[in-house]
């Protein structure tokens, strides 16, 4: 991956202020280093704090573009399972924490109906890790992304909830052993 990679941006590019959640721009010729690099997007540290950068902003990091991707992440034969949404929110990562929304155990709650199409809605409750996080909008969003690009998945909707309160007990083993908790 990029962490500790450092740079200076090559031009200006949009960010997302942690943990506040405002958008600001970093101007070029801006040093700094990345401090992560998960589920396509970057947390860098500069001057400003730290801050996200989506992934399509990477060159401007000094790193090459990433190979193009499938735009749609397909459903186990035509259906939507339960377990393509849970594989999709694995890809969802707190900026300032290296370990995925599920792990994390901020994902409460998921549920998959069909619409009136024929296809398929996704309704997701899921919590911060902290209620004030600014960042709740843009993780919310951004599993509401990841659940859309499931090839079957008309709707999805992400709403964030506050009970029962988020708690380290909530994290999954797997979570635990990246943070060095076990």
């Amino acid at each position: 991956m990029h962490e500790n990679t450092e740079f200076s941006t090559t031009r200006d590019i949009e960010a997302v202020a942690i943990p506040m959640g405002n958008t600001f721009t970093i101007p070029a010729g801006t040093p700094g280093v990345i401090t992560q690099s998960l589920g396509g997007s970057y947390t860098i540290a500069t001057y400003h704090g730290l801050a996200r950068v989506a992934e399509k902003d990477g060159d401007a990091l000094g790193l090459e573009k990433p190979e193009a991707k499938e735009t749609r992440a397909s459903g186990s034969g035509g259906e939507v399972s339960e377990e393509d949404v849970w594989n999709q929110l694995k890809q969802c990562y707190d900026p300032e924490i290296p370990v995925n929304i599920v792990d994390l155990g901020l994902v409460y709650d998921c549920k998959l109906s069909t619409t009136e199409t024929g296809g398929t809605r996704v309704d997701v409750k899921m919590t911060l890790t902290a209620p004030g996080c600014g960042m709740g909008p843009f993780i919310a969003h951004d599993a509401q992304s990841k659940i859309l690009s499931i090839d079957g998945v008309d709707e999805a909707d992400v709403q964030l909830v506050w009970d029962p309160p988020w708690n380290q007990h909530m994290i999954s083993e797997a979570g635990r052993m990246k943070l060095g908790m076990i």
